[in-house]
């Protein structure tokens, strides 16, 4: 038997493999129960192993009614949204870096030209006024942010 961890982490992904959603949606209190034990050991695993990196989005809201959605990212392209953050987004993303990289995913008809128009036109800092002054870390979380939602299996 294994580590208490490795089998929550098995048990989810197999059932992610069942559906044909791309998600699940489970409770936290009741996912405890089934593996008698408390419901920050369920955090913990979410946290550690089922991350944007590794291939996953977590949702979760506390509470009564709350629950845990886990979304599969990227799975028809075997993750190539998840090695882009990694590799070429990183902390900081210059505007020029960025329009490289938009225009990389449309080379590669991961999104289409309306969806690059969008994409530049948010990042361009064009329309962010104000006084912050890091646009470059800016940049870099929502390009990450929106890497993320295009990778969503269950927004197909």
């Amino acid at each position: 038997m294994g580590n208490l961890a490795d089998r929550i982490e098995e048990y989810l992904k197999q059932i992610l493999e069942k559906t044909s959603e791309g998600y699940i949606v489970l409770q936290r209190s009741e996912l405890a129960g089934e593996f008698a034990c408390v419901p920050s050991q369920i955090n913990y695993v979410l946290d550690t192993r089922f991350t944007v990196e590794r291939g996953y989005l977590v949702e979760s809201r506390r509470g009564g009614g709350g629950y845990l959605r886990i979304i599969r990212l990227g799975l028809g392209i075997e993750g190539q949204y998840q090695q882009v953050m990694r590799q070429l987004v990183g902390e900081q993303l210059s505007r020029d870096r960025s329009n490289a990289l938009v225009e990389r995913l449309l080379d590669e008809e991961l999104i289409t030209p309306r969806e690059a128009a969008l994409i530049k036109s948010v990042l361009s800092g064009n329309n962010l006024g104000g006084e912050f002054r890091d646009w470059d870390a800016l940049r870099a979380r929502l390009m990450k942010d929106i890497l993320t939602t295009l990778s969503r299996d269950d927004l197909v």
